[in-house]
């Protein structure tokens, strides 16, 4: 769904619009759900190296978050769950790689981590897939909630199956 001048005018200049949208990557005319997933991988760097439980309280303030913002932007232009909502690609994609994270962390078998940039690919590909596909209860979620809450659900639902993906794959390749 491509918005008018107009409706990208009213979506920016509310905070909410820039939330949900992912600080504008939303409003990517080409995969804006992709672009979201981007820009959240720095992010989710950032937090990391910052201290390795605040991925967590990211994802539980973004998810909060973006159940309000989401349902601004719902409202504001009538459309159920539109593309340039990509709060919820964040939610899930962090949640995806924290999960990831803290197998490494404290339950991987493994003397040898991969490195950052490995786990960034397979987790962004992962969630990716995923939030595409999205595998039961994403697509319940996703069928049956509505507003800001089923916005971000079916994702965060989504990013737990690529994080247990991700981990199931980690726990493989290292035996």
């Amino acid at each position: 769904m491509r918005l008018t001048p107009t409706q990208r005018r009213a979506l920016l200049s509310h905070p909410a619009g820039w939330i949900a949208s992912g600080f504008g990557s939303g409003l990517s005319p080409f995969a804006p759900g992709t672009m979201g997933s981007l820009v959240a991988l720095p992010l989710f760097v950032l937090m990391q190296q910052a201290h390795p439980l605040l991925p967590w309280l990211g994802i539980f303030g973004g998810f909060v978050l973006g159940v309000w913002a989401a349902g601004w932007v719902i409202r504001a232009i009538s459309v159920e769950d539109p593309g340039v909502v990509v709060i919820d690609e964040f939610v899930g994609q962090w949640l995806t790689l924290a999960m990831l994270d803290a197998f490494i962390r404290w339950g991987a078998d493994s003397s040898q981590p991969p490195s950052t940039f490995a786990v960034l690919l397979v987790g962004f590909v992962l969630f990716r897939l995923c939030d595409i596909l999205k595998p039961w209860p994403a697509s319940w979620a996703d069928r049956k909630l509505h507003g800001g809450f089923g916005s971000m659900l079916d994702d965060a639902l989504a990013g737990l199956w690529a994080g247990g993906l991700g981990i199931l794959a980690l726990w493989l390749l290292s035996r």
